[in-house]
C-alpha cells in the first residue's frame, strides 16, 4: 500500500483529497494544526503540527512515497497586505519542506499552485501551460517562486514533482472566514441576511471548478509516469461575477442586495484555464458537476451549519 502525506489536510482542498486518497487505497498521513476537528471522513494517520516547524514537517513526510503540498499560510488578500509574510512563511517554509522530502526519500511532490493568479492579465481568452507566467500579485509571485524551487530540487536532488495550477475551486468545507472565493463568501452573507459584496462592474471572469471534480482530476496523475510536470486544473469555462450572482439568486431564492466596491488593482479581468494538455493525456473529466448544482450543495452545507 503506497503511503501519501497531505500537508494542509484539514483545509478546504486537503480534506477532500484525504478522503479521495483513502478511497483509492492509499495509506494517508494527514498533517495540519487541527485547530478544529478533522473535516475529512476517512481513517487517516494524523500528525498535528505547525507548518513553520521543521521537525513537525519531518515527522509528516518520513516514510512517505508521495507528498501533497496543499497548505498556504496566506490568501491573495493577506499576501497583498503583507508580502514579506508570504516570503517568510509560504516560500521559505516550502523550501524547508522540500529539503525534508529529500532527506526522507520522498519520490514525488504534488504542489497546489494557482492558475487564477499566476498568468497575470495578458488579455487572452484562456491560458495554457505554454503561456508565460506573469503574476502581478504577491500571492501569485510566491506561487511561481515555489514552482521554480521545485525544479531546482529536481535538478539538484532528484526530487520529482507535479505542479497543479488550480483555477477557482469552490464547494463544501470551504471556509468563508478565509475571505477567499466569491461563492462561499456570498453564500455565507446571504445566509446571514447581509448584502453581497461585488468587486468591480460584474464583468470579471473566472474559471470555477467544484472541489470534488478537482480531486477527480488529480487522482489519475498519481502512481504513473506523466508526460509533463505542470498541468492546468480547471473547468475550462468562464463565468462572470454577474452570472455567479444570478446563479446564487436562483439557488437560494433570495433577492439579496449587492454592495459594489472597486476591484483591487492586482485583480485581473479574465482568467480561464486551457485544460487541453490534461485532457489529451488523461481524458476529459466525466460528468463534471454544473455550477448550479455545485452551488446548491455548498449552500445546503452552509445552511445546515446554522441549525
Amino acid at each position: 500500500m503506497d503511503r501519501a502525506a497531505v500537508i494542509g489536510a484539514n483545509g478546504f482542498l486537503g480534506s477532500h483529497l484525504v478522503d479521495a486518497l483513502a478511497r483509492e487505497g492509499f495509506d494517508v498521513t494527514a498533517f495540519d494544526r487541527f485547530s478544529a476537528r478533522p473535516s475529512f471522513q476517512a481513517v487517516a494517520r494524523t500528525v498535528t503540527g505547525d507548518f513553520l516547524s521543521r521537525s513537525d514537517l519531518e515527522e509528516a513526510v518520513t516514510g512517505q512515497r508521495y507528498v501533497f503540498h496543499f497548505l498556504s499560510t496566506t490568501t491573495p488578500a493577506t499576501a497583498a497586505g503583507d508580502p514579506t509574510l508570504d516570503i517568510r512563511t509560504n516560500v521559505a517554509q516550502t523550501v524547508e519542506l522540500l529539503e525534508s522530502c529529500v532527506n526522507a526519500g520522498v519520490e514525488r511532490v504534488f504542489y497546489a499552485s494557482t492558475g487564477g493568479a499566476i498568468y497575470g492579465d495578458q488579455g487572452k481568452p484562456e491560458y495554457s501551460e505554454a503561456d508565460r507566467a506573469l503574476p502581478v500579485s504577491p500571492y501569485g509571485i510566491g506561487k511561481l517562486t515555489i514552482e521554480h524551487y521545485l525544479e531546482y530540487f529536481r535538478l539538484s536532488h532528484g526530487l520529482d514533482y507535479t505542479i497543479l495550477r488550480i483555477s477557482n475551486p469552490y464547494g463544501t468545507r470551504q471556509h468563508a472566514n478565509r475571505k477567499q472565493g466569491i461563492i462561499p463568501i456570498a453564500l455565507r452573507r446571504i445566509a446571514n441576511g447581509e448584502p453581497v459584496v461585488q468587486l468591480g462592474d460584474g464583468s470579471m471572469v473566472r474559471d470555477y471548478i467544484y472541489v470534488e471534480d478537482l480531486v477527480r482530476m488529480i487522482l489519475p496523475l498519481i502512481g504513473r509516469p506523466s508526460r509533463h510536470r505542470l498541468y492546468n486544473m480547471g473547468s475550462g469555462h468562464g463565468s462572470t461575477v454577474s452570472e455567479i450572482l444570478s446563479t446564487l439568486r436562483e439557488v437560494t431564492g433570495v433577492d439579496f442586495a449587492v454592495e459594489v466596491r472597486p476591484s483591487p488593482p492586482t485583480f485581473v479581468q479574465r482568467v480561464v484555464l486551457d485544460t487541453a494538455r490534461y485532457n489529451d493525456e488523461f481524458g476529459p473529466l466525466e460528468r463534471p458537476l454544473g455550477l448550479h448544482a455545485g452551488i446548491a450543495r455548498t449552500y445546503e452545507e452552509i445552511r445546515s451549519q446554522r441549525v
